[in-house]
């Protein structure tokens, strides 16, 4: 492949990645797709109309990554959530603390962009400082603490570190492991969701259906459009625009990071676009031209100093906690879910924990006060 054709696979693999996240961020606000108000909802209110959105989505996005295993020809040992050391204690209190800092924070790093592009200027605040607490946790002091850490405690899982690789090994066939378990993930789900008359809107199936198409999309973008089997100046195989190096979906904290790094450092030739970075653009955009379009844009602001605090402090667990526990209700919740990685598992679990100990305490201070 010549220079010429890799940047312009480069690129194409970039304007997807932007167009596919202006559909996500346009499809959550439409919906109202919220993890936080998922969990919100379900210890709240006894509601799981929206728990059962995500379920979808994240079963759609789980048989769309089995089938592109199974028939796509897709590396799953190159995905950023297969890892032969399972990294169990960062997963659950990564997870734990930004479940717990997307309550006080209003909601998670998704969410965030979804309500900056519809006007909400607590979220810039939270985008701000979450972006720079994620990128101290990757390379900074908090970073330093992470790998010192919790990261040294880990167990050794060589090739099984998935449901789906634990398949393959007891079945011996990737195919058969990958569609059939993924296929049966997906029924599963639409079922659950088809049962319950509460969920039978076109919203909820636009959210579940729609949403894991988008992360399906971009596993696709990533693994298979934007492979390259030798880079003509490495002369090795390369997953072109990705920040990792490896197979990548959606995830919302460490892009922030990156996006902001990419702002403050623009006239740095060696600071370039990648996939995630036009994923955070995407999504902020969606949601605005959609809030636009449905003149439902509003400006927003904070109430009080409590208010302020609480965000701010929110916005700190969760870019420490996001790049611990390697990525977000997005990243590890709907993107690693989708792998059926133990990390992803672990994390999702502490999320919600951290989520439910939020809306507690929350309540602990409506009360005192």
């Amino acid at each position: 492949m010549t220079d010429a054709a890799l940047a312009s696979l480069n690129s194409q693999v970039l304007l997807f990645s932007f167009l596919a996240s202006a559909v996500f961020g346009a499809l959550s606000l439409r919906t109202n797709f919220c993890t936080m108000g998922a969990v919100s909802d379900a210890v709240l209110m006894g509601d799981y109309t929206r728990a059962r959105q995500w379920l979808l989505a994240a079963a759609v996005a789980c048989a769309g990554y089995g089938a592109l295993v199974g028939f796509g020809g897709l590396d799953p040992a190159k995905s950023l959530y297969a890892s032969p050391k399972l990294l169990w204690l960062s997963a659950a209190l990564g997870g734990a603390m930004f479940g717990f800092g997307m309550v006080l924070a209003s909601g998670c790093g998704s969410k965030t962009l979804v309500r900056l592009g519809s006007g909400n200027l607590k979220s810039l605040v939270v985008f701000v400082v979450m972006g720079v607490a994620a990128f101290a946790t990757l390379k900074g002091i908090t970073a330093v603490a992470r790998v010192s850490t919790v990261d040294g405690v880990a167990i050794n899982v060589g090739a099984n570190y998935s449901i789906f690789a634990l398949t393959v090994q007891l079945f011996g066939s990737k195919t058969a492991a990958f569609v059939g378990l993924g296929g049966l993930v997906g029924i599963a789900a639409v079922l659950v969701c088809a049962m319950s008359k509460e969920f039978r809107s076109i919203d909820n199936w636009l959210a579940g259906l729609g949403l894991g198409a988008v992360v399906v999309f971009m596993t696709w973008l990533s693994g298979l459009l934007g492979f390259v089997a030798e880079h003509p100046q490495t002369l090795e195989a390369a997953y072109l625009a990705t920040s990792s190096g490896r197979i990548e979906a959606m995830s919302f904290v460490a892009p922030v990071a990156h996006s902001l790094d990419w702002l403050m450092f623009f006239s740095d030739k060696s600071k370039v676009l990648t996939f995630g970075v036009v994923s955070v653009a995407g999504v902020v955009i969606g949601a605005a031209a959609y809030a636009l379009a449905t003149r439902t844009f509003r400006w927003e602001g904070f109430r009080n100093a409590q208010d302020t605090a609480l965000h701010l402090v929110g916005a700190v667990l969760m870019g420490v906690g996001g790049v611990t526990a390697m990525g977000c209700t997005i990243g590890q919740g709907l993107s690693g879910i989708a792998t059926l990685s133990y990390m992803s598992a672990i994390a999702v679990a502490a999320i919600v924990g951290g989520a439910v100990t939020g809306l507690k305490f929350q309540m602990w201070l409506l009360e005192r006060g």
